[in-house]
């Protein structure tokens, strides 16, 4: 399990295997069923946790009570909301698993330990959260300055694949737009083809 983990942290940096060994150490396996809610709005975010296999999406319910996902979370992504986490507020997004998921879990007292007990960690962590700030950047700019199709078109290049585990719904959600507006789009799509 821990060599997922490890095949995504080589991305940004390397690890001698005793320092891999430590860093993986404080990490907690936990299994989720299909539609259990793993933090919900209101709550206090606790933990990041690494995605090893499963789906989940990480929502909120606007004024209107329209489901509004920010993002998906498939292997190898983590979760987390990095607000309640980092300012121990209460959260205000939802992250629930759409299909049975296994997640490598740490609490935040786990990663400030080490940060202190392996310095290299912090400098992980840190180029991993520049690489979410422009993720999240990208986003807002995809989702105030273009169209939904093209939107949807992001959608299937940056989650290839997704798509087939997804309801059209959540599509849609994560899109801001009605499943019915996305079957328009994918009809019109199909007709260009």
């Amino acid at each position: 399990m821990s060599d997922l983990l490890l095949k995504n942290i080589s991305q940004y940096m390397h690890l001698s295997q005793e320092d891999f060994n430590q860093f993986v150490k404080p990490f907690e396996y936990r299994k989720f069923k299909k539609k259990e809610v793993v933090l919900k709005e209101g709550e206090y975010c606790l933990f990041e946790g690494f995605v090893l296999n499963g789906c989940f999406k990480i929502y909120y319910l606007n004024e209107t009570g329209f489901e509004q996902t920010l993002y998906f979370a498939v292997e190898e992504w983590w979760i987390t909301d990095i607000d309640s986490l980092i300012n121990n507020v209460p959260s205000i997004l939802n992250i629930e698993a759409l299909e049975d998921s296994e997640v490598l879990v740490i609490s935040k007292k786990d990663k400030e330990h080490l940060y202190e007990t392996l310095p290299q960690i912090e400098k992980l962590f840190r180029i991993m959260n520049q690489k979410s700030s422009v993720a999240l950047q990208r986003r807002i700019l995809s989702l105030t300055g273009k169209t939904a199709d093209k939107r949807y078109l992001e959608f299937l290049e940056k989650y290839p694949g997704l798509e087939q585990r997804l309801t059209q719904q959540q599509v849609a959600s994560y899109l801001g737009i009605t499943h019915e507006f996305l079957s328009k789009i994918r009809r019109k799509l199909s007709l260009k083809k």
